[in-house]
């Protein structure tokens, strides 16, 4: 009895269920019914079937209504709710029969579109945003521009997240120029991705679309500019006029050359050449300007007046990779040696770009931790440590806690060989 018991506890139980779980299926087809109605309960459905005439029950057996599904008409019943199911999640048609974008040569599209030496691989000059969107995912001769900015945005993310754990940005105004410098660099690149990949929409938008990508790569220049002239600077130049405006100074630069670069475009299908110098100035211009204290650095180490570190070697590889970009720029090679050969792969304004995210790894990126943030945040942990640090005249330094151990992780050998052997207090 104890099992007849128990059976029918869990009949019970199957009736609370059913009214959760069945009025789906009553709401199809009840009207007419099927086999006396889906309705009926647990109880009913349950019954004992003794083996044997006049021996005691032993086998509990199911047949209404979770056999009625499978045996008596349920079947069509269940084909008929898939089907509206299917029917309400049915995906548009239009979804399903999307196309990648066609390709066009050279003389198909407008002189606005051409680029020096690409014969090939254009995409149609009046794409959609969603052709664009796609035609990141279709090789053309966009594509490896695109995906060379898009990736390493999410590097240099990672790199600031990383930074942000381990540094005070919120109270700590001495990493402030630390901050701003990853958060320009971090927009840079994401800005640059989505100039190359929606530049097709129209004339109009591509000019707009690289309104915004030399903008970007201006401030990016600014942040260089900032860090150099807070954490690089030497000694000597501590207080200085050039050094009290050379901030300022590289703001204007920054607006001054984004406005020359946008105007160039306008001079680029009359006049090409004026177009090209007039923007390689534009960029090459904040350079020289924002790597003034870098290149004063550099030549004090080199003349024995500091001792090399693992900060300066990571400015040394950026001001490499800046040179071997700007040749790149320039030269439009290797495409201009063998036109219609590099369409896809391996022409200048790829390398180009490579050259521009690989300025911020070192050695070939084998090692993380000495990219240019490293080297700037290395420059900034040394200056702080120095008496002689200039966050502000006649101030005393002070390092956050903790800082100690995070940057003299980081910055091999002794901090002090990170600045200049000058060791007087800065007023």
């Amino acid at each position: 009895m104890s099992m007849q018991r128990s059976v029918l506890a869990v009949g019970k139980c199957l009736a609370c269920l059913e009214f959760m779980l069945f009025p789906v299926w009553r709401g199809i087809g009840a009207s007419g019914g099927i086999a006396g109605g889906w309705s009926e309960g647990w109880g009913r459905s349950l019954r004992w079937e003794p083996d044997i005439l006049g021996q005691r029950v032993r086998i509990p057996v199911f047949d209404y209504p979770v056999w009625v599904v499978l045996c008596r008409g349920g079947q069509a019943r269940l084909r008929e709710v898939c089907e509206r199911g299917r029917g309400a999640i049915r995906l548009p048609a239009d979804m399903l029969s999307i196309k990648l974008p066609e390709l066009f040569h050279i003389h198909q599209i407008p002189k606005v579109f051409r680029e020096d030496s690409i014969i090939s691989g254009y995409r149609h000059p009046r794409s959609s945003a969603l052709d664009c969107v796609l035609s990141s995912f279709q090789m053309n001769n966009e594509t490896v521009n695109i995906w060379t900015h898009f990736l390493p945005t999410w590097y240099f993310l990672w790199r600031f997240f990383v930074l942000c754990s381990t540094l005070n940005f919120l109270t700590d105004s001495y990493t402030w120029p630390l901050l701003v410098y990853m958060l320009l660099i971090c927009i840079y690149p994401f800005t640059s991705s989505c100039a190359h990949t929606f530049s097709t929409m129209s004339p109009e938008s591509r000019h707009i679309c690289y309104f915004f990508d030399y903008g970007a790569l201006s401030l990016y220049s600014l942040g260089c500019a900032i860090s150099y002239g807070y954490y690089v600077v030497p000694d000597s130049w501590v207080n200085s006029w050039l050094h009290q405006h050379f901030v300022p100074i590289a703001v204007g630069n920054t607006l001054f050359c984004t406005s020359l670069s946008c105007y160039s475009r306008f001079l680029e299908l009359q006049f090409p050449q004026r177009s090209k110098v007039l923007r390689t100035g534009a960029f090459v211009v904040p350079f020289i300007f924002d790597t003034v204290p870098l290149f004063c650095r550099i030549l004090l180490c080199c003349g024995g007046s500091c001792s090399p570190s693992d900060a300066l070697s990571s400015h040394c590889y950026h001001l490499l990779f800046a040179f071997l970009t700007c040749f790149l720029f320039t030269a439009h090679l290797p495409e201009r040696l063998a036109p219609g050969r590099f369409d896809y792969f391996g022409h200048s304004h790829q390398l180009f770009h490579v050259s521009a995210w690989w300025a911020p790894l070192p050695d070939g990126g084998r090692d993380s931790r000495h990219d240019v943030a490293e080297g700037v945040a290395c420059s900034a942990w040394s200056h702080a440590l120095l008496p002689g640090h200039h966050r502000s005249a006649g101030s005393q330094p002070r390092v956050e806690p903790g800082h100690h151990r995070i940057f003299s992780a980081r910055c091999s050998g002794n901090p002090a060989t990170l600045t200049p052997t000058s060791r007087t207090h800065r007023r």
